[in-house]
């Protein structure tokens, strides 16, 4: 699809990677529908989006992706502001890490993972996900709207990494179910791939440990952390390849978790 012909929603659009994606869009002529519960971020991106010369192409609404009416009344809002909808991008996304189980070193006390922290990555990164996907879809369907395109932002996580079992789970769904649904939506006309990144400067990853940070980008074989720009690019062409479908594609420096 062509990129100026895009009606599309970016899920986690108050700050990093989703602002990123919003602007360029927007840059390239699509209309762009930003949710986030972050509503001062999502302030800041229509900002931004103004600044750049596209003031009009982003439109903002307050979205809680694990609220399955949040979701609903987003979809619909979205449809109205653009007029029209045939894309989405799947970007909302949480950390909260922890060892499944653990054991002190100096008290031998036994601690596990909370239930909370996974339900809360659970609910986020792979539940909303899949909620707006659904409902993206469905109005797809009503309006008789086609091509479609789905981009879902997955993990180099996805393979699995100490701490994430939450994260990982949920990546590595999302993965999955990029195949999955790019089977189911075909003959609709709407296809799914997805986008794995490794280890991107975003305010995400700049909360983490220093140590572990560190440790990490001296991991990359490239030598850097990625930016937003290197994930836009893969989306891109996700977006604008008709033959792509049902894959993920790995942007991740070289990075091995």
């Amino acid at each position: 699809m062509k990129l100026e012909d895009l009606k599309i929603i970016i899920t986690g659009g108050a700050q990093g990677m989703g602002r990123h994606f919003a602007l360029r869009l927007a840059e390239a002529g699509a209309q762009v529908a930003v949710g986030d519960v972050n509503e001062v971020g999502l302030a800041e991106t229509l900002e931004a989006s103004s600044r750049s010369g596209a003031k009009g192409k982003v439109h903002a609404r307050r979205l809680d992706v694990s609220s399955e009416a949040d979701v609903a009344a987003f979809v619909s809002w979205a449809h109205g502001a653009m007029g029209g909808l045939n894309a989405l991008v799947n970007n909302a996304g949480i950390l909260r890490d922890g060892l499944l189980v653990k054991k002190d070193r100096e008290t031998g006390a036994v601690k596990t993972l909370s239930k909370e922290q996974w339900d809360a990555v659970i609910g986020v990164n792979l539940t909303g996900a899949t909620l707006i996907t659904r409902d993206v879809v469905a109005k797809m369907l009503e309006t008789n709207q086609r091509p479609g395109v789905i981009v879902n932002i997955s993990s180099v996580a996805r393979h699995g990494n100490r701490g994430q079992s939450n994260y990982t789970a949920a990546k590595a769904a999302l993965a999955a179910n990029t195949v999955t649904w790019s089977r189911e939506f075909a003959p609709f006309g709407v296809r799914v791939g997805a986008v794995a990144p490794g280890m991107i400067e975003t305010p995400m990853t700049q909360g983490m440990n220093q140590k572990a940070r560190d440790a990490l980008v001296a991991a990359i074989p490239v030598g850097r952390i990625g930016l937003p720009e290197d994930i836009w690019l893969a989306v891109k062409f996700v977006l604008e390849c008709d033959y792509f479908d049902g894959r993920t594609i790995d942007v991740d420096g070289g990075l091995s978790m």
